[in-house]
C-alpha cells in the first residue's frame, strides 16, 4: 500500500502496488472502500497489464478505453458478488454490452476515450504519473510471485465454491484457467510475431542517401541522418504430407493478420513453401496470393536457409510446421519464430520462440 495525494482514488501499478489518496479513504464508506480495493486487486489478478500489452498498438495507446473494458469485465463479477462499488462505475449494460465478457471483447464496441479513466499501469500497462516506479517505493511483486499468487486465489476460489456455492461467472472462468490453463495461440503468435518485428524495426542505423536536415548550418560538411529500417519477413510453411491444409490455412491466415497490422505488407512478405526442399516462393499482400506445394519430407532448415539466403535479407522468419523436422544448429543472424501446429508437436531447440498452435 502507498499513500499518495496525487492519485484520486486508487490505482494499482504492474509491480502490485496499489496507491491511495488519503481523502478518498476519509470519505468513503468502508465497504464501498473494500469492493474499490477489490476491484483493483482484479486487475492484478488477472493479468490486465499483460494482456494489454498484446492489443494492436492504436489500441493501447488510447489507455483510457482500455482502462473502461477493463472495468466491464470486473464489475459485472463484482456486483453479482453483491459488493458496493461507488457510484460512476463501468459496466457493460452503460454501452449496451452483454455481461461476462472479456475486455478484449468489449473494447472493440466502445467509443474512443469515453471517459478518463485511469487505474494505473497494473491495469492499461502504461505509467501513471503517480506511480513510484520499478526501483522507488516500497518493494513490488515479482513475476513468479505474481502467478504464485493467481494460483493461490484461484484455489481459494474453488474452496470456497465448493463450500458456499457456485462464483460469479467471470471469477469461475478466471479461476479455471489459472488452474487448467488452455493457451489462446492466436494471441501468443500475433504477439511473438509483433515483438519480432518491433525488434526488426528498432534497428536504427545512420545513412548518407537522405542528408540530415542540420547539415545545412555546417558548411561543407554532410551529415547523415537516421534511418528506421521497416522490417522485412519470411513466412516458411511446413508442406510436407504430415501438414493439413486446413491447419496451414488457419496459422497463416493468423501471420498474414498480424504483419498488416504492425505496417508489414506488399514485397515486404516472402512465403516460402518448404517440405524436404523449397517448392515455391512468393511475395504476398494476402493468403490468397500464396503458392503451396510439397508433400514429402521435411527439412525446415532448407527453407530458413532460402529465406536467408534470398537477395533481401529477412529479419524476421516464421516457420509454420508440425515440428516433425530438423532445425538449425545454431541462431540465425535474424529473429526466429516458430508456430507448431498441435499439441503434440515436439518442441524445437530453446533459443526459438515458441508457439503452439491448437
Amino acid at each position: 500500500m502507498v499513500a499518495s495525494d496525487e492519485v484520486p482514488t486508487m490505482g494499482v501499478d504492474r509491480y502490485w502496488r496499489c496507491y491511495v489518496s488519503p481523502g478518498f479513504v476519509d470519505r468513503t464508506p468502508v465497504a464501498e472502500l473494500a469492493a474499490v480495493w477489490v476491484h483493483e486487486v482484479a486487475h492484478l489478478l488477472r493479468d490486465h497489464h499483460g494482456r494489454a500489452e498484446l492489443l494492436p498498438p492504436a489500441d493501447r495507446r488510447d489507455r483510457h478505453r482500455v482502462n473502461v473494458a477493463q472495468d466491464c469485465e470486473i464489475n459485472d463479477d463484482l456486483i453479482a458478488d453483491g459488493l458496493p462499488l461507488p457510484a460512476g462505475r463501468m459496466e457493460p449494460r452503460l454501452f449496451g454490452l452483454p455481461e461476462g465478457q472479456l475486455f478484449e471483447a468489449y473494447l472493440p464496441a466502445l467509443p474512443p476515450s469515453p471517459v478518463t479513466h485511469d487505474c494505473g499501469s497494473g491495469a492499461h500497462g502504461q505509467p501513471s504519473d503517480w506511480e513510484s516506479g520499478d526501483r522507488a517505493g516500497p518493494a513490488g511483486v515479482g513475476a513468479v510471485e505474481a502467478e504464485a499468487l493467481r494460483r493461490h486465489t484461484a484455489e481459494a476460489m474453488r474452496a470456497h465454491a465448493r463450500a458456499r456455492g457456485a462464483l460469479p461467472g467471470g471469477w469461475k472462468r478466471w479461476a479455471d484457467e489459472v488452474l487448467e490453463p488452455t493457451v489462446d495461440w492466436r494471441r501468443a503468435l500475433a504477439g511473438a510475431v509483433r515483438d519480432a518485428a518491433a525488434w526488426a524495426s528498432g534497428a536504427i542505423d545512420y545513412t548518407y542517401r537522405r542528408p540530415s536536415r542540420r547539415s545545412a548550418a555546417l558548411r561543407g560538411i554532410v551529415l547523415p541522418s537516421l534511418r528506421r529500417p521497416l522490417p522485412r519477413v519470411a513466412v516458411v510453411i511446413d508442406t510436407s504430407g504430415s501438414m493439413g491444409e486446413t491447419e496451414i490455412a488457419a496459422a497463416l491466415g493468423e501471420v498474414t493478420g498480424v504483419l498488416r497490422e504492425v505496417g508489414v505488407r506488399g514485397n515486404r512478405v516472402t512465403v516460402l513453401a518448404c517440405d524436404a526442399d523449397v517448392q515455391a516462393v512468393s511475395r504476398v499482400t494476402a493468403t490468397g496470393q500464396i503458392t503451396l506445394g510439397g508433400g514429402g519430407g521435411t527439412d525446415m532448415r532448407v527453407g530458413i536457409a532460402a529465406a536467408l539466403a534470398g537477395p533481401e535479407r529477412p529479419s524476421v522468419v516464421v516457420v509454420l510446421t508440425d515440428g516433425l523436422t530438423p532445425w538449425p544448429d545454431e541462431t540465425p543472424s535474424c529473429r526466429l519464430v516458430a508456430a507448431l501446429v498441435g499439441p503434440s508437436a515436439p518442441a524445437p531447440p530453446p533459443w526459438i520462440e515458441t508457439v503452439r498452435v491448437t
